[in-house]
């Protein structure tokens, strides 16, 4: 896999921050609105080849950057997000 490249796609409801390459999602961040300025994360998936990679949290990195432009809060339901808010002081500023 060459330069990683975050991709994000919404469809006024739900979203997702994703990382594909051809026709293969090998990651993937998951999230619902629940409001104008609210986020639920569902769920971060990242293919076995790339794991031990840091991808979940690039993706992570982006869906905050993307929040804290639109002013939106976030409520991490997803477990490995959830860890990630826990361990990184620096994004809980986006938290509900």
């Amino acid at each position: 896999m060459g330069k990683i490249v975050i991709e994000h796609e919404f469809d006024g409801k739900r979203g997702s921050f994703y990382l594909e390459e051809g026709a293969k999602r090998f990651a993937e961040m998951v999230y619902v609105m629940a409001g104008p300025k609210k986020m639920i994360i569902e769920h971060t998936e990242v293919d076995e080849s790339l794991k031990g990679q840091g991808i979940g949290g690039k993706l992570l990195d982006e869906l905050v950057d993307f929040v804290r432009k639109e002013g939106i809060k976030v409520i991490p339901l997803c477990p490995f997000a959830k860890s990630v808010f826990k361990k990184r002081e620096e994004l809980r500023d986006v938290l509900n």
